[in-house]
């Protein structure tokens, strides 16, 4: 089960590159260099399977978060379409027009 129902199945998966698996990957490549600040080692070399170690644990973490977030929202436009549906005198019809009726004309001056 873990974060997602399984009604969270159907939805299609987000990219692998995507906002959140980018920033926490990045978070994660910060932490490893962070650690290596702290522990007085050369922050860039030291550590180097650390850093990636650190990075993909990141980009797993962003990837799922963004599932997570691609789920909720689904629901919430869900349930905001079956409101609109069950209610519609709420939300009445609009009349339609055309891109000349709201433009106003336009009068050169020479």
């Amino acid at each position: 089960m873990g974060l997602l129902p399984d009604e969270a199945k159907v939805l299609p998966p987000p990219g692998i590159v995507n906002r959140n698996s980018v920033w926490f990957g990045l978070c994660g490549w910060a932490t490893a260099m962070l650690h290596n600040s702290l522990n007085r080692r050369p922050a860039l070399k030291a550590g180097v399977h650390r850093q990636a170690l650190f990075i993909t644990v990141g980009w797993f973490i962003g990837y799922h978060l963004t599932k997570y977030e691609n789920y909720k929202y689904a629901t919430l436009d869900r349930d905001m379409n079956e409101y609109i549906r069950l209610h519609p005198n709420e939300f009445p019809e609009k009349e339609r027009k055309t891109f000349a009726e709201i433009v106003e004309p336009f009068h050169p001056i020479r």
